[in-house]
């Protein structure tokens, strides 16, 4: 008996309630009471694409749009090999041991609706509901890589029955169609899939809310499109409502996550709170990060008593994730960044590498000319989707260091392991916040709050998500660029002997200009003079000699005194 009772308790502590999140006034606990700040990321562009994560955004932004340009090409089952070869490379139990291994202890999964039902178009019998086991089967393969890796799993519906909103990219919502808000049909079709959902998953303790619908954005009553002036949102709170009673019936554990309206944000006309086990999502992208770009989400768990959750941000700058993540720190926030895969990505923690042939089809759907053959576009498009497996994609290393290391630690760490003698890169600056490891003056894009400071931070969106600028030439060589005075950047370089060494110094400049070297403490090693190279990409070696290094760790920085000067390489010898 005593045995059955200490393999029940094991059990228990597995598999059952001891991690199950619920809330607790205004925090999210587990069932031990302990304060869980949700650090997650946005499996966006898996289950539902975005045509900018595709690079077809100029021509096809929401998903069917994208199937029909694939389709045109390579026809209809070619269109399907290439989606079944995509959705089983996009996520693995591969990526979910990369996540947890960078610090992430939850996820959300952007689910479209039509991986688990059809349609209410293509039903066979009107107000049926046919349920698909492929979006089933991805969710069970998920959650028990999820659990393996101890990792909250939020499901998320990303793209309803008929679309939530006027953003038709972000739903895959064809206007041609009848929207979730205009038919009845789309509406009970929205709650039979969450009861299915929650029948299915009702007693898995890694399963970490509902988070019911993504982003509405309709003007029910108001005259913006998107409904960021809408002031009663009646129509959202009902059918919130409506879907947490129907959960209810079958889960009464799991925490329900409501959004407002205008892309999540718009909670007005709330009406009293329906559920004890709630959360509200915000979404913030591009404003600052202060406390008063919080104050609606502080005031909305203030008023209600209830936790809130940054349920979708990123696509900005490594200096915007540290500051945000700081913030969100200081008010016990949980948070889940978005997308973990997209195709030339900076700004996500990998990047899915885009192949000559692709391009071709990109400039042939923008631009037209000549047709790719069948054979040719069917070649290209398995590539991509082999380029989604995690083996294949590129790791983004500057940016899980800024959402972890560097939210805590000012310290600055090799990006490279650099030598002398050696060559060094000037894309291989350290790792380390701006002002420790560089500095740029252009660093982060704010257009939200301030439409003047729209950035794309690095100019060149080449290899880093700092501030720094990086370029990519025609022979596929990378340099830093648009460079201005009082700018700088910083290398570790680990010197075999303590001795005078020379420094080649590869550059481009349309004018004549000067660099600075410094060790970090602030002594000066050189000022190098640069005379004009005639262009961008025209590069001149200049020699800076009697630079003296220490036997092991160097910190050397560059300065720019002037502005136009593009760094290629340091030859350090």
């Amino acid at each position: 008996m005593k045995r059955a009772i200490l393999l029940s308790a094991f059990l228990l502590s597995q598999f059952g309630t001891s991690q199950l999140l619920k809330t607790n006034g205004q925090k999210i606990v587990n069932d031990k009471g302990e304060n869980i700040q949700l650090r997650g990321l946005g499996l966006g562009g898996w289950m539902l694409q975005e045509g900018y994560m595709l690079k077809t955004a100029d021509f096809a932004g929401p998903q069917y749009k994208i199937k029909e340009k694939i389709a045109e090409l390579i026809g209809e089952d070619g269109m399907n090999e290439f989606y079944k070869a995509y959705l089983k490379n996009g996520i693995t139990k591969q990526d979910i041991d990369f996540l947890k291994k960078a610090g992430f202890n939850s996820i959300r999964l952007p689910m479209h609706y039509n991986l688990y039902t059809l349609p209410i178009e293509k039903e066979p019998k009107k107000g049926q509901n046919t349920w698909l086991e492929e979006g089933f089967k991805m969710t069970d393969d998920l959650l028990k890589w999820c659990a393996d890796n101890k990792i909250y799993l939020i499901l998320d519906l990303h793209a309803a029955p008929g679309g939530q909103g006027n953003d038709v990219n972000i739903s895959d919502n064809d206007k041609s169609k009848p929207s979730l808000w205009q038919n009845e049909e789309n509406q009970k079709k929205t709650i039979a899939l969450w009861k299915k959902l929650a029948e299915r998953y009702k007693d898995e303790p890694w399963i970490g809310g509902y988070d019911l619908i993504n982003e509405p954005n309709i003007n029910f009553t108001g005259k913006n499109p998107n409904g960021t002036d809408e002031m009663s949102n009646a129509p959202l709170w009902k059918l919130q409502k409506d879907i947490t009673d129907a959960i209810r019936t079958v889960d009464k554990k799991h925490i329900i996550i409501i959004e407002g309206n205008g892309w999540g944000n718009n909670y007005n006309g709330l009406t009293p709170l329906w559920d004890n086990n709630m959360v509200f999502s915000f979404h913030k992208y591009w404003n600052y990060n202060d406390d008063a770009t919080l104050k609606f989400a502080l005031d909305l768990r203030e008023k209600h008593n209830i936790p809130i959750w940054l349920g979708e941000t990123g696509e900005n700058s490594n200096v915007w994730f540290t500051e945000l993540i700081q913030l969100l720190d200081k008010h016990n926030i949980g948070y889940a960044f978005w997308p973990m895969k997209k195709i030339d990505n900076i700004a996500g923690i990998t990047n899915v590498k885009i192949t000559p042939e692709y391009q071709k089809l990109l400039d042939y759907w923008k631009n037209g000319g000549e047709k790719p053959s069948k054979e040719f576009a069917r070649k290209a498009l398995m590539q991509i989707a082999d380029n989604y497996k995690f083996s294949n994609v590129e790791i983004k290393n500057d940016v899980i260091d800024a959402m972890f290391r560097q939210t805590t630690d000012s310290s600055t760490k090799p990006f490279k392991n650099l030598q002398a003698p050696g060559k060094i890169l000037a894309t291989d600056y350290d790792l380390g916040r701006m002002g420790s490891a560089y500095l740029d003056k252009d660093f982060v894009n704010l257009w939200v709050s301030d439409p003047e400071k729209r950035s794309e931070w690095n100019s060149g969106n080449q290899l880093r998500n700092d501030g720094v600028d990086i370029y990519k030439t025609g022979n596929n060589q990378y340099y830093v660029g648009k460079t201005e005075s009082g700018e700088w950047l910083q290398y570790t370089i680990n010197a075999k002997a303590g001795k005078a060494y020379t420094f080649d110094i590869n550059y481009a400049s349309n004018s004549p200009a000067k660099i600075r070297i410094e060790d970090a403490s602030g002594k000066q090693l050189a000022t190098v003079s640069l005379s004009s190279t005639g262009g961008n990409e025209n590069w001149k070696t200049v020699s800076a000699k009697g630079i003296n290094l220490t036997k092991g760790e160097n910190k050397i920085r560059i300065y720019f005194e002037n502005d136009g000067v593009n760094l290629n390489y340091l030859d350090v010898k």
